[in-house]
Formats: C-alpha cells, sequence, structure tokens
C-alpha cells in the first residue's frame, strides 16, 4: 500500500489526529519533518496523497523547504494526487496558485466558528451544519486563488477554506488532538501575547482553550473524520 506523504515543518507541529486517523485505517506515512532535516521527496511517485502541516514561519519566507512543499503541491495538482493544506499547509497551497499571503484581517488563536459557504462542494466536504467549531493559530491568511472553490468563512478571517478538484486548503488545524492542545495552550511566546494584548476577543487564553476543548473537541474530530475520509477516497493507486 502506497503510503501518504505527510510534510512537516517544525518539530512541535506534527500530524497528531490525522497520523491517528490514518494509522486506525492501516495506511502508510511517510513523515518528512524539515526541522529535523528530514529531505523532501523530489516528487510525489511512490506516495497516495499528500498532507502539508503547519508552522510558525510565514508562507513568504525564504526557506527552501516552503517552495519544496509548493513544487510538491503543484505536481499533486498535475497528477491527481489529493491534498490537504493545514494553516500554513493551506497558505503554502494558496500561494503556489498565486494567490497572496498577508496579515490575517484579525489574528485567530483557539476554537472559533467556521461557516460553511453555501453550495454542493461545501456541503461535501463539511456537511450541513450552518457552523462549526475549528482550532486556530494564524496571524496571517490566504487570499482566494483563481479558479478555486471558496468553501468557509469566519467573522474574523473571511478566506477559511478552498478547494480546487480533490484538494482542500483550510486556515484551521483540522488535525489538533488532546496532545497539540495542551502543548499549543501553554504557549507564552512574545507573539502570541502581544496578540492576546491586542486581541483577547480572537486570540484566546490558554484556560480557555482547554476549557472549549473538554467540550468541543469531540465535535472537531468528527469533522476532521469527514474531511480525511472524503480527502483519502480521491487517492488513486492505494
Amino acid at each position: 500500500m502506497k503510503p501518504v506523504l505527510v510534510l512537516q515543518h517544525l518539530s512541535g507541529d506534527g500530524p497528531a489526529y490525522l497520523a491517528t486517523w490514518l494509522a486506525g485505517r492501516g495506511v502508510p506515512l511517510d513523515v518528512r519533518n524539515a526541522e529535523r532535516g528530514d529531505p523532501y521527496p523530489r516528487s510525489l511517485a511512490g506516495h497516495r496523497a499528500l498532507a502539508i502541516l503547519g508552522g510558525e514561519m510565514s508562507a513568504n519566507d525564504p526557506l527552501p523547504t516552503l517552495r519544496q512543499a509548493e513544487a510538491l503541491f503543484l505536481e499533486a495538482l498535475r497528477e491527481g494526487v489529493p491534498t490537504l493544506g493545514h494553516c500554513l499547509g493551506g497558505q503554502l497551497m494558496a500561494r503556489a496558485l498565486g494567490a497572496p499571503i498577508s496579515d490575517s484581517p484579525l489574528p485567530e488563536v483557539g476554537f472559533q466558528p467556521l461557516m460553511p459557504k453555501p453550495g454542493a462542494e461545501a456541503l461535501a466536504w463539511f456537511g450541513t451544519a450552518s457552523e462549526l467549531p475549528v482550532f486556530h493559530w494564524h496571524y496571517e491568511a490566504f487570499a482566494l486563488p483563481a479558479g478555486a472553490h471558496w468553501l468557509a468563512e469566519s467573522e474574523a478571517c473571511p478566506y477559511q477554506a478552498f478547494s480546487i478538484g480533490p484538494h482542500l486548503a483550510m486556515q484551521f488545524h483540522i488535525e489538533l488532538d488532546a496532545g497539540k492542545l495542551e502543548r499549543w495552550s501553554r504557549d507564552e511566546g512574545a507573539r502570541y501575547v502581544e496578540a492576546r494584548q491586542r486581541h483577547p476577543a480572537t486570540v484566546h487564553s490558554g484556560e480557555r482553550m482547554r476549557s472549549d476543548a473538554g467540550a468541543l473537541l469531540a465535535a472537531h474530530q468528527a469533522l476532521a473524520d469527514r474531511i480525511y475520509s472524503r480527502w483519502l477516497a480521491a487517492a488513486r493507486g492505494a
């Protein structure tokens, strides 16, 4: 069985629930951690699907691994290899398609309501709910690439998800699990602290993140199940 290629930019931002979900279905992973020094493959030959994870850097930073991730997505686009972009990963997909990445209208940290747009494509990915809880941690955001389907928005940031063919870019972290939430919610980095002071409505405290997870993480992972199932169902040569 061909593995799923997972591009990981930072050691602290691993596949989390995505790895759990794939393991539960017996799907092998090929995780390449750039911070650890793992080389990204030159092509997607031998992989059934692609997932691009998040990271603290900007999608616009001049890092070779970011450009390699974009090149692999463009190959996936040509070859029909279904791709998921999680936060920074979604931004890299948008950037590869020519859309700008810039400061988010408001930063989002913590669980925020996601509002799917009308239409069959959003329905296929997100179901019938008018609002869904998703976990964010971003200060920048993507614009909508030409030819993409705009799938979801939030009050703080309009472009939350887009699809193009079997590929889905998300501005949120659907791969969140309890372990990642516990680690991230105790972040006291300078950028987070400043954003928390300036935007308390959309940048939540660690205590609130942990409290919200008790009520929302199960629904969050149920949405992940739906998204991951649709993504992997499009894979060829399994």
